[in-house]
């Protein structure tokens, strides 16, 4: 789903802050997983948390309706590939939407056919480039992404759109299904 009006734009704040936040630790991290709340509805759920959250957040919600807040996820298992954990998740819906920071290495088509899927060997490859990934998507199919090159590790060459990252849009979707 495009990403307009204010709902999309508000994802598509959400994940240029997400990404900025986990630049902030540098490359080499973990993955990061998040549940997505509505700010506003939140509040009214739960009027004592305006005082525990910071004055800009409760600002930013009450002036916009679609504000987001990112709850991180702690204590993940330990996983072999991403595709496993988002299988055995599924939020309440008291969830709004997930989100999830993930650094990946990629590899031009050339390589990736030389190589097919060894891992190791696409880390020590030559041409490869190390990117940090994330993508954010609402039980009504909004989704966001933004995507850094460690090469060119600058917040204001940070890709940001809808859909940069479709299988990764898809694979979070189906952990709101349940």
């Amino acid at each position: 789903m495009t990403a307009n009006g204010a709902r999309g734009q508000a994802v598509l704040t959400l994940v240029r802050e997400l990404e900025h936040h986990v630049a902030a630790d540098g490359w080499d991290g973990p993955l990061r997983l998040f549940a997505l709340v509505r700010t506003a509805g939140a509040l009214d759920r739960d009027p004592g948390l305006a005082e525990r959250l910071p004055e800009a957040v409760v600002a930013a919600a009450r002036a916009d309706a679609e504000h987001l807040t990112a709850v991180e996820q702690d204590d993940l298992p330990e996983i072999v590939a991403l595709e496993d954990l988002l299988g055995r998740i599924t939020w309440p819906p008291s969830v709004d939407g997930t989100a999830v920071v993930i650094e990946r290495v990629v590899l031009p088509p050339s390589a990736e056919a030389e190589l097919g899927p060894d891992a190791e060997a696409a880390a020590q490859h030559p041409d490869r480039i190390d990117v940090r990934l994330a993508a954010a998507v609402l039980r009504d199919g909004t989704s966001g992404c933004a995507v850094r090159s460690r090469a060119h590790d600058s917040d204001d060459r940070v890709a940001v759109g809808p859909e940069l990252i479709p299988d990764l849009i898809t694979a979070l979707r189906t952990t709101l299904d349940g």
